[in-house]
């Protein structure tokens, strides 16, 4: 396939529209943003303290808490949020490679795979709705990333030509027999998101949850009226970044083809987001076997599928 990257400026072609070119400028800023933004996040939550408006609404800071129940409240919150920083971090990754390099290519299931799963990140703001906290700093960032989004959307739609069906799968073939693994983990990832944001909008707990941090919902309650809506944020929080990040992921893997990049693409994406989500249990101890073991079974199934799909020279 020739290569079908934004040609030189023209004489006539104005300052603005040539930094814009053909709108995969805009991706390439959203994606950078989430993964500075993931970046952030994970190393904040790592230093053990609050954003200065979570104080503010909780009207105590981290260490204040920390001080209760063997600060087990504030590390459940840490794990939350290492996580959603991780899965940030992938997001980005996915959004490089998608406007790198098949929406360069005119691929129009690259364009659908960046609206849905964009979709499904931005819409997962709504979700404080079923909580009633609004975070002011997730609210700043998606008032300035959405528009750039629905830009990039509107910018890069003519780039729609190259209509692809997805590759049928080969279970004969090692390559083939990875690739399932792959669908079958990044579906796993949209479904845990789906679940995680669903019970972050309702009952924002699991039982593993509570036990961990030896209290109870009503417990939680009176120690401060404004604490569990402030973890449910978190959760729904995360539950929609992981649709996103699974959206992306699952699409790529049925679409794309078997290339250098996209494996090292879906490899550092995959990195990112199940070393913190996994990893951040065993660091502050929440190893409940029947809370851990399905991200722990993804995490296998997911790289698995990537040792099998590794093609046969790497750069």
């Amino acid at each position: 396939m020739t290569d079908t990257a934004t040609p030189l400026a023209t004489p006539d072609e104005g300052f603005f529209a040539h930094l814009i070119g053909d709108g995969r400028a805009f991706f390439t800023l959203i994606a950078l943003a989430l993964m500075g933004s993931g970046a952030f996040v994970v190393f904040q939550a790592a230093t053990g303290q609050f954003l200065p408006h979570d104080t503010e609404y909780l009207g105590m800071d981290a260490k204040a808490l920390c001080s209760l129940h063997g600060c087990r409240i504030v590390h459940f919150m840490i794990h939350d949020r290492i996580s959603f920083g991780g899965v940030m971090l992938a997001i980005g990754v996915m959004y490089l490679w998608l406007a790198g390099f098949p929406l360069r290519r005119r691929e129009s299931w690259a364009w659908w795979a960046l609206a849905l799963s964009g979709g499904a990140g931005f819409l997962s703001f709504l979700a404080y709705l079923g909580y009633g906290y609004l975070d002011t700093w997730h609210g700043a960032a998606t008032l300035v990333l959405a528009p750039l989004f629905i830009l990039g959307l509107l910018r890069t739609r003519a780039l729609r030509e190259q209509r692809i069906a997805p590759l049928p799968l080969d279970l004969r073939s090692r390559a083939g027999r990875g690739r399932a693994l792959l669908l079958a983990s990044t579906a796993g990832i949209v479904a845990a998101g789906l679940t995680i944001t669903t019970v972050g909008m309702t009952m924002v707990f699991v039982p593993q949850d509570l036990e961990f941090m030896q209290v109870t919902v009503a417990q939680l309650r009176a120690l401060n009226v404004r604490l569990v809506p402030l973890i449910a944020h978190d959760r729904a929080g995360f539950g929609g970044a992981l649709i996103s990040c699974g959206v992306a992921m699952f699409v790529a893997v049925l679409y794309g083809r078997a290339s250098r990049s996209l494996w090292q693409a879906l490899t550092i994406a995959g990195l990112f987001g199940f070393v913190t989500a996994v990893g951040i249990h065993g660091v502050i101890g929440y190893n409940s076997v029947t809370h851990v073991a399905p991200a722990v079974l993804g995490a296998v199934v997911f790289f698995i599928g990537i040792a099998l799909t590794r093609p046969a020279r790497v750069q």
